[in-house]
């Protein structure tokens, strides 16, 4: 006699199997061509696979690699890479003469599992797999089948972390909409408040199935779980923000035009320009440290 189908984990496996654009096939193989061997798998996530624009934006790329020596060099830069992953590098090819763009982010898989776990403190990773995910391509059927249960437990860390917070479990999109918004709270983001709202109005349908199964998994609410996820939060945000910095500064020392990124993202969700001396685009780590104060005070980062 078969196992039952786990209903989370179908839910999100068919939604990571729906095909993407050609032009996300061509910078996922380019991707992979840049990166080599070690690349075991390929997701696609972020607003570009949820309002389906490609032109003129950044398209979002996970590469998950068998470990971090398969795609990075030096001792320092694993070490790093596992302790404070994701490596992200900037990715341009041209399609028909028009420019394609990606931002890619190597993960090793087994960073990625563990980062996803139940009882895992930051939600970087998990926050961001709760939302829409296209598995773009994988090695083989059991990469694949390891994929997908990342999916599930990362859906599943989020709903247990999240759901204590609500006051009542009536409404499944209310549980996404809390834990985005908790989520932007521990990380230096240009996203407004709403932000987390919009994610969730962007796709109701898809947040109230997935909330509805993953609620009827979980216990009754209780005070004294309550109290202890806030507790958690509290933590996340004063840890995560630190992180954070620590990302921005590792980030610009791979992404090319690091700091015209920073300056593009920050007017494009929080409307406020940033103008960029020459020495500011030459050095973006010093810059964004002496920036960052200012960009606080002004409310285009929180």
């Amino acid at each position: 006699m078969s196992a039952p189908e786990d209903p989370v984990l179908a839910f999100l496996a068919a939604e990571a199997r729906r095909p993407v654009a050609p032009e996300v096939l061509d910078l996922a193989r380019a991707a992979r061509t840049r990166f080599g061997p070690g690349v075991l798998a390929v997701l696609f996530y972020g607003s570009c696979l949820r309002d389906g624009v490609l032109k003129d934006r950044l398209v979002d790329l996970y590469l998950l690699s068998a470990d971090a020596a398969s795609v990075t060099s030096g001792a320092l830069r694993r070490v790093l890479l596992e302790r404070l992953p994701p490596d992200v590098y900037r990715l341009c090819l041209f399609r028909d003469g028009e420019p394609l763009r990606a931002k890619v982010s190597i993960v090793p898989l087994p960073v990625l599992e563990r980062a996803v776990a139940p009882g895992t403190l930051e939600p970087y990773f998990w926050a961001r797999l709760a939302q829409p995910v296209a598995l773009v391509w994988a090695a083989d059927a059991s990469i694949e089948a390891r994929i997908l249960r990342i999916l599930a437990r990362a859906v599943r860390t989020f709903a247990a972390e999240t759901a204590p917070l609500l006051g009542s479990r009536d409404d499944p999109c209310a549980l996404f909409a809390r834990g985005f918004s908790e989520s932007y709270r521990t990380e230096l983001r240009a996203e407004p408040p709403e932000r987390a709202r919009a994610l969730v109005a962007a796709a109701p349908r898809r947040y109230r199935e997935l909330g509805a199964l993953l609620l009827a998994e979980l216990p009754p609410p209780d005070a004294t779980a309550r109290m202890r996820a806030l507790r958690l939060w509290r933590v996340r945000r004063r840890r995560g923000k630190l992180l954070s910095l620590l990302r921005l500064a590792k980030a610009a020392s791979t992404f090319e035009d690091a700091a015209e990124y920073v300056a593009w993202k920050i007017e494009r969700h929080a409307g406020v320009p940033v103008h960029l001396a020459p020495w500011q685009r030459r050095f973006p780590r010093l810059a964004g440290l002496l920036l960052l104060p200012r960009l606080l005070r002004r409310g285009a980062v929180r």
